[in-house]
């Protein structure tokens, strides 16, 4: 179906609120970002380092909001994307989107602790401004290393804390604290109420905690292309036990 101008203005209308600024056939969907024009500006400062040529690779983008990153991967010849968010407003956003731009991608109502569900590896995994609305972070991580990063994973978090990053102690005797209180050590900021009006925004963690995190949950950290952005891939077994459903025993 052929949209016109005013058309496709009536549907971002009705559609709204949007997070993401699409153009979509002239019309910008969220042109009073207070980010400005997101998440365009940021996808500029490390859109290099992600393959120009996606050609025979499949793409799950986790969280995907009104799928901007979605159609990106689409336009660089990914032959298959699936978009998946567990918010039916995001999904509406995202598939009136790729219809207006011309694009095949899919989108399912999904949530990121059931990504096993999809029984299915992807050449890069987009887990972008997810981590800090999960009430259970660390098992998110765990879930998507062990379902669905078959090649590189693309994870981008706010920061907020230090930015400086440090090796920390091995190990330690109980009575020694003093590196708790190092800007450097890894934290995570739990935020009991609201943050930015968002009552989604669970976590705030630094830079350190980001980067340990992701080690523990079995990713190498392979390039870091923009202050919140990190490309990764799988490099051995998750700390610990990863992720350990109650179902799995019960079925064992």
């Amino acid at each position: 179906m052929n949209f016109s101008t005013e058309q496709i203005r009536a549907h971002v209308a009705a559609l709204g609120p949007w997070f993401h600024n699409l153009d979509l056939g002239g019309v910008m969907t969220a042109p009073d970002h207070f980010l400005g024009d997101y998440p365009r500006t940021k996808w500029r400062r490390f859109a290099d380092s992600i393959p120009q040529d996606l050609s025979g690779c499949s793409v799950l983008d986790i969280g995907c909001n009104a799928g901007f990153y979605s159609l990106e991967m689409k336009r660089r010849g990914a032959d298959r994307v699936l978009g998946i968010d567990f918010d039916d407003a995001y999904l509406a956003q995202a598939r009136f989107a790729a219809e207006i731009s011309g694009l095949q991608v899919g989108f399912e109502k999904l949530s990121v602790y059931d990504v096993a569900s999809l029984h299915e590896r992807f050449d890069v995994v987009l887990f972008m401004g997810v981590l800090y609305h999960l009430r259970h972070p660390l098992l998110a991580l765990d879930l998507v290393r062990e379902h669905v990063v078959g090649g590189m994973m693309v994870f981008q978090c706010m920061l907020r804390g230090s930015m400086q990053v440090e090796e920390t102690p091995k190990d330690a005797a109980f009575f020694a604290t003093d590196a708790f209180d190092a800007p450097s050590y890894p934290k995570l900021h739990f935020i009991e109420h609201r943050y930015a009006q968002d009552p989604t925004n669970w976590w705030a963690p630094n830079r350190a905690c980001v980067e340990a995190m992701l080690r523990s949950s079995g990713f190498e950290l392979i390039d870091h292309p923009e202050e919140e952005v990190y490309l990764c891939k799988c490099a051995g077994r998750p700390a610990g036990e990863g992720a350990v459903y109650p179902a799995r025993g019960a079925s064992a």
